[in-house]
């Protein structure tokens, strides 16, 4: 007997349970993809700064006499009860808005999981997604996620569709999506509209055009939706001021988004979503007040900034302003950081070498960041 009175047989048994368990836990690895393995998560920076420019956030609450409708109408919602499955009343909204068909619509958590949906539904084995980069990150992270392949293809010097490169990859090894962010997150320029028809017309697969910042671009692929049959548009309303409810929204062609609705989850959109996505409907007019509010507000900072010597903003179609300098960019982020604003540093070796991006804040959070980066670019 062993004691607390076991026996040996059970002592051996405890043994070998704990080391199978051990063994498992050990294992757990082998159980995911490589392409899962291989990735790091997608990085937010979490560092607590009064001034928070990194996100491309609508820096403006809603207006104050919309605050008191917004909340009576988020109280009034059950909570009890599951939302709208497939939110069909704001489908039929948005696509009036739009001038489509609700059969050419679906509303997601976000772009985020739209794109996701896209990888899932296109992944067949060695199915190939082609990414221009730099660009948004959740791309490749959803295509490879998916299990898809990933070819991305650098921007020209100027940042914008180099279309001989891209030609030349899809005669090899056509793609079954491609993802063209227009205007460019982190870049901030539309990509020149002739590139992007080329690709609407030469391409064999599914081509997206994501319009997240349209409105501060004003540039939309939306006319020309009936002429292509593989264009597909995404646009969301995080940037014009509802980040926190993430609503997401995909334009494409029916018989697409029909495929798609059945790879969406039933309950995707919450209730509170749907109902911030209804009454932006309702008093979009306001938020399109500050979206041009927010372009003055660029261009005053653009000029600012070009101003600084060794500063040097590139052009700006979205919230955003991109943005090289002839110092060391990881210096001047992080004495940014130490006094209390926080940036995006997109700072790597080649081309994004000392590029940084900064969100069109307030007037007074644009001029403490000048006031600062002049500061830091004095020394």
């Amino acid at each position: 007997m062993t004691r607390r009175g076991r026996t040996d047989d059970e002592e051996t048994g405890r043994q070998g349970l704990e080391e199978g368990m051990e063994k498992r836990r050990m294992d757990i690895r082998v159980l995911i993809r490589d392409e899962v393995l291989a990735q790091k998560a997608y990085a937010v920076e979490h560092t607590a700064c009064p001034i928070k420019l990194d996100a491309n956030e609508n820096p403006l609450a809603i207006p104050e006499p919309l605050r008191e409708r917004f909340a009576a109408r988020l109280a009034s919602i059950p909570l009890n009860r599951y939302p709208e499955a497939g939110s069909p009343t704001l489908v039929g909204r948005f696509a009036k808005a739009f001038g489509v068909g609700e059969d050419q619509v679906i509303l997601g958590n976000g772009s985020d999981e739209l794109i996701q949906i896209l990888c899932t539904a296109v992944a067949r084995p060695g199915a190939e997604v082609m990414i221009p980069v730099p660009t948004f990150a959740m791309y490749r992270i959803s295509a490879l996620n998916a299990g898809c392949r990933v070819a991305m293809v650098p921007l020209d010097g100027e940042f914008d569709l180099d279309l001989a490169a891209m030609l030349t990859r899809v005669a090899s090894n056509p793609p079954a999506l491609t993802y063209l962010a227009s205007p460019n997150n982190p870049t901030g320029n539309c990509f020149r509209r002739e590139r992007i028809e080329t690709i609407l017309e030469k391409f064999p697969g599914i081509v997206v055009v994501d319009e997240a910042y349209f409105h501060f671009s004003g540039r939309t692929f939306l006319p020309v939706m009936g002429r292509h049959r593989n264009l597909v548009i995404l646009r969301t309303l995080s940037k014009v001021g509802l980040a926190a409810m993430r609503i997401g929204l995909l334009i494409g062609p029916p018989e697409l988004v029909h495929e798609l609705n059945k790879v969406r989850l039933p309950y995707n959109m919450n209730a509170l979503s749907q109902a911030a996505a209804g009454f932006y409907l309702d008093h979009e007019d306001a938020f399109l007040k500050q979206a041009e509010e927010i372009r003055r507000r660029r261009g005053e900072l653009f000029s600012a900034m070009e101003a600084i010597p060794g500063v040097h903003p590139r052009p700006a179609d979205a919230n955003f302003i991109f943005f090289g300098c002839d110092f060391d960019a990881d210096r001047v982020y992080s004495q940014l950081m130490e006094r209390g604003i926080l940036i995006k540093n997109f700072n790597t070796p080649g081309t994004m070498k000392n590029f940084m991006r900064v969100t069109v804040g307030t007037r007074e959070e644009n001029n403490r960041f000048i006031e600062a980066l002049q500061a830091i670019l004095s020394k």
